[in-house]
């Protein structure tokens, strides 16, 4: 999947790979204006929150440092039935903006398909999970205090300005579940200035920073912050007590008189050494859940397009005459056969099966119904291909 703002974002960074996240702070700037505004804009992003029933804490919104009582900006729509549904009040969120707010959408990319294949692009490049928020802030609005995220960033302005600073780390590689509470900021002040339409910038774990428009006057700032939380060796071993409960000796009592000790712990051993790092890394990609799309249906008509939805890419391994996938928790086998037509439907670019027959043959449709039933693939909708338009280049597409 070759995405324009992913590729925009590691050169603005001058990144030859997502190895470098979390690495260290850095600035860069992407200089393509239509590219910013094909991916956000303020009145999207408002107009997402008029259609949409959201609540706290997914859409919030803040004035003079303090978190705005949802009351002040939600109103319950009644509908002729009585049923009464929860919707943001544009009109009192027209008020507070013009006054002067900061306006918090978490997880855009479950309600935007731009966003969405956004973040899956993001997610195959980085083999990590991630997911963006959206910050609205309008005239002289202040932000969140100075606080420290438990998970690497990457700020892009969209549009206006916004002061920033970030200062470096108070303890080394920080967790959301720690030993230390570290509640002390850093005085090492990094980096002190003003983010503008088009500056891009990665904030590694543990940095504390803070956003402001105070004092900045009339105007307004939108960025988005997509957040990408890479595993850990806690990570790893968190995953292997799971592993352990397959052997009987980690499933019977510990002895506090300390029998048996000896032989558990040479089976921890042995545990570790089975099942190292890499193998934890690998079964990550391979097993999480599928991801969210409509279903086909053909009723609604046939199958015309369709484009891979897995999180991460799905390894494809040629053995023989056969041709194993592994993807979503969920392993298929294929003939050696339908190998071109695996590697371009799993390939993450929208593809229209009548166009990609004549490359991969006709097969390609037998294997698109597959993929599509075992939910590695997605029917495109008129919807989900405003994701990709624009944005996801491919010969393909």
């Amino acid at each position: 999947m070759k995405h324009r703002l992913v590729a925009a974002i590691e050169a603005a960074l001058g990144w030859r790979s997502s190895e470098s996240i979390g690495t260290g702070f850095v600035l860069g700037r992407i200089e393509d204006e239509a590219l910013l505004s094909r991916v956000l804009t303020p009145n999207k992003l408002l107009d997402i929150a008029m259609r949409r029933s959201l609540n706290r804490p997914q859409f919030r919104a803040f004035q003079k440092g303090e978190e705005v009582h949802p009351a002040v900006y939600f109103t319950d729509t009644v509908s002729p039935r009585g049923q009464s549904i929860p919707m943001a009040n544009m009109h009192r969120l027209g008020d507070l903006l013009r006054q002067g707010a900061t306006l918090i959408m978490d997880q855009v990319n479950v309600f935007d398909p731009t966003m969405e294949v956004t973040c899956r692009a993001l997610q195959w490049w980085a083999h990590e999970r991630v997911q963006v928020n959206a910050y609205l802030t309008t005239n002289d609005a202040a932000g969140f205090p100075l606080h420290w995220d438990d998970h690497d960033v990457i700020i892009v302005q969209l549009s206006g300005e916004k002061d920033w600073e970030v200062r470096d780390t108070s303890r080394t590689a920080p967790m959301y579940r720690d030993a230390d509470p570290n509640n002390t900021p850093s005085d090492t002040v990094i980096f002190n200035g003003t983010l503008q339409a088009g500056d891009v910038m990665h904030i590694p774990r543990g940095h504390w920073h803070q956003a402001t428009r105070t004092r900045s006057g009339a105007g307004h700032s939108l960025h988005v912050t997509f957040g990408i939380t890479k595993r850990t060796g806690a990570s790893w071993m968190a995953w292997l007590g799971d592993w352990c409960r397959e052997q009987e000796i980690f499933r019977h009592d510990l002895d506090r008189g300390g029998s048996g000790s000896s032989a558990l712990m040479e089976a921890a051993t042995r545990l570790v050494c089975r099942r190292g790092p890499e193998d934890f890394l690998t079964a990550h990609g391979q097993q999480t859940t599928p991801g969210r799309h409509v279903p086909f249906l053909d009723i609604f008509g046939p199958l015309r397009a369709v484009v891979c939805t897995t999180h991460f890419p799905p390894r494809i391994e040629q053995n023989g005459d056969i041709v194993d996938v592994m993807a979503a928790g969920k392993k298929l086998t294929f003939a050696a056969k339908a190998l071109p037509s695996l590697r371009l439907l799993l390939g993450g670019s929208p593809v229209t099966l009548e166009q990609a027959a004549a490359a991969a043959g006709d097969e390609i449709h037998e294997v698109a119904e597959i993929l599509i039933k075992e939910e590695l693939c997605a029917p495109i909708t008129d919807e989900l291909s405003s994701g990709y338009t624009g944005l996801v280049t491919d010969e393909t597409s």
